[in-house]
């Protein structure tokens, strides 16, 4: 009997789709398997076994090597695992391993890899428990809370990222490290031209290519749209349910850059690359509550004159209540707060608003009846993690209907509205994530804690560069 099955790690449908998965590579002539997990950052981590050889992965699991959970920005292990430390997982001193489980109903063919297939998995302690880290696990605790509340998360995603020409890989010997030297890359275009069809056919030949290869994984691509800023694009997806959208952001992202890549370009999620004359990306997100059985959406208004029902101007509050703390999971890179700037839409405070892109929370809808009505959070950086973005969403909003809060009155000035303006630095969301209980009980101390030091190792390190502003700035003028 194999891990898996001796910690009934598969329910009985799981199994029946770990066969048929089984079969499709064999009959498919897959060559190989990648076994991918979403890190502490939604960076996809992993292993790839031989065709013939992945079946085993439903009985056995993989193994693979605890630090990797305990790696920073730079893939630097931000926790000492050979010394005597409290705070780190007892299974995780030494650098031991722990156990990866693929979930079949994530498997998919790669189209731009030839004869691979490629699968998410669940991390596992070896004595079966999921390991307390592990982003994708605490996702789908939280939305199976919201379940027993009776309600599910429905969500879309609007990403913004840039795409970018590779002019120079920095490949040579001098140009690796951690990190390691970035790449030389050029624009697309000029920027400025926002949604002009000739921008557009400017970028259709990798456009097209993303497209195609998208669309082949299954993935509910809506639109491919030029932004405003240089070489600087949107794409949305359709609506998914409960972790649907958050497996989708993760194969999307490490999609593109690798489809990019084959093809002589570099795409980049990073919130606001340092290029001459950019515009910052965001990864907006569209949510609402659904009733489970019939799918109706539960933030409709039922009288004229009220953007959102009840539970719906609960949730936003919730969300807006929490806004600070909840900052760490939606912009979690250093980068992210230089995007926090008034009049540019992107929010600067914790607000919202009816359609109005200058707000935190924009609400959308055109009144009672309409089953559109949603809440876009416009907060978010495209490289926050999926998993924990859409986690802390839910947290938020259900502190919102356990507490019947209301949001108060919308802002129609929203650079000029009084309210809690957003964290300026990664290092003030970390301090409001820290002492914020809601987020302490919806995601537990331990997971809080640990999300902390990744954080702020990342920090510190950032804190002993010497930047070219400063260089700029003193080195001349004492």
């Amino acid at each position: 009997m194999g891990f898996v099955e001796r910690h009934g790690l598969l329910s009985e449908a799981q199994r029946r789709q770990a066969a048929e998965v089984a079969r499709h590579i064999e009959a498919d002539g897959l060559e190989a398997v990648r076994f991918s997990f979403p890190d502490q950052h939604g960076v996809l981590r992993g292993k790839v076994l031989m065709g013939s050889e992945a079946a085993g992965a439903f009985r056995s699991g993989l193994s693979l090597t605890s630090t990797l959970l305990l790696k920073d920005t730079a893939h630097r292990t931000a926790v000492p695992v050979f010394a005597r430390d409290g705070s780190l997982l007892p299974e995780f001193r030494g650098a031991a391993d722990f156990l990866l489980v693929p979930d079949p109903a994530t498997f998919r063919v790669l189209p731009w890899a030839p004869r691979t297939g490629w699968m998410l998995c669940d991390a596992y302690l070896p004595d079966g428990r999921p390991v307390p880290y592990a982003t994708r696990g605490l996702c789908r605790d939280v939305l199976a809370r919201l379940g027993a509340r009776g309600h599910a998360l429905a969500t879309g995603l609007e990403v913004e990222f840039h795409l970018l020409r590779l002019l120079d890989p920095k490949l040579a010997p001098e140009d690796a490290g951690q990190p390691g030297t970035p790449p030389e890359v050029g624009l697309l275009n000029q920027g400025y031209n926002y949604l002009t069809e000739t921008r557009f056919d400017g970028l259709e030949p990798i456009l097209e290519i993303l497209r195609r290869d998208l669309l082949a994984l299954g993935l509910p691509l809506r639109s491919q749209e030029v932004e405003f800023g240089p070489s600087q694009v949107e794409f949305v997806f359709g609506v998914g349910t409960g972790m649907q959208p958050a497996d989708d952001m993760v194969l999307f992202r490490s999609a593109v850059r690798q489809i990019c890549r084959r093809h002589g370009y570099l795409a980049s999620f990073m919130c606001r690359p340092r290029l001459p004359n950019v515009m910052s990306s965001g990864w907006h997100l569209h949510q609402s509550l659904c009733d489970p059985e019939t799918g109706g959406n539960l933030f409709v208004p039922q009288a004229a004159g009220q953007p959102l029902s009840a539970p719906g101007r609960h949730w936003l509050a919730g969300l807006l209540a929490e806004a600070r703390a909840a900052a760490a999971f939606t912009t979690p890179t250093i980068n992210g707060y230089k995007r926090f700037r008034p009049h540019s839409l992107a929010p600067d405070r914790a607000v919202w608003g009816c359609d109005n892109r200058g707000v935190m929370l924009r609400v959308l809808g055109s009144g009672p009846g309409d089953p559109a009505t949603r809440i876009e959070n416009r907060v978010g950086e495209p490289a926050a993690n999926p998993y924990l973005y859409l986690a802390s969403q839910v947290v938020c909003g259900m502190a919102g209907l356990a507490a019947a809060m209301e949001p108060g009155p919308s802002a129609d000035t929203p650079y000029e509205h009084e309210a809690a303006k957003l964290p300026a630095t990664l290092e003030e969301a970390l301090s409001a994530l820290e002492g914020s209980r809601c987020f302490r009980e919806g995601f537990g101390d331990g997971f809080v804690d640990y999300f902390l030091r990744i954080k702020r190792a990342e920090i510190a390190r950032f804190n002993l560069e010497v930047s070219e502003w400063e260089q700029r700035e003193y080195f001349d003028l004492f």
